[in-house]
């Protein structure tokens, strides 16, 4: 993700995790939580003068597929593509989430072999579940992790 610090949390309660946050001056954070030795939770969380804040969502996950598919060098992602025009859809509102905490512009599919640099594709799996992977573009190379969501907590 651009424009993001990595921190250990370790045994950090959710105060400390507010003051290093607001140590970078950042208003944005992500707590991912681990489940038997993989990801569990994506927690998007905010910081105000008082602490943090739960943000919209909380994406819950069903698997993650990590993958090494020979790309030396993975750029930042810079958009967001969906496969669906059904605006309705609860892929195309975590898309638009996600876009918003992130600060990541959503792009149509159609359009998105214009672009250079990674993007997160948002689409259904093949059992129904929402799927993200992550596109080297131009070259249109996954370069992962692939993540299923189990669900979605708004």
């Amino acid at each position: 993700m651009p424009n993001t610090i990595y921190v250990n949390r370790g045994k950090m309660s959710n105060d400390e995790v507010a003051e290093k946050t607001m140590e970078y001056n950042a208003d944005r954070l992500v707590i991912v939580d681990r489940w038997h030795e993989g990801l569990g939770v994506l927690r998007l969380l905010k910081t105000n003068g008082s602490g943090l804040t739960r943000a919209s969502l909380t994406i819950f996950f069903l698997g993650v597929l990590q993958r090494e598919l020979g790309v030396s060098k993975v750029k930042p992602t810079i958009s967001i593509t969906t496969s669906t025009s059904d605006r309705s859809s609860e892929l195309v509102k975590l898309a638009n989430a996600l876009s918003d905490f992130l600060g990541l512009p959503i792009i149509e599919e159609n359009t998105a072999h214009m672009v250079g640099g990674t993007v997160m594709h948002i689409s259904p799996d093949s059992k129904g579940k929402i799927e993200a992977t992550f596109m080297a573009l131009p070259e249109h190379v996954e370069i992962g992790p692939r993540i299923v969501v189990s669900r979605l907590e708004w």
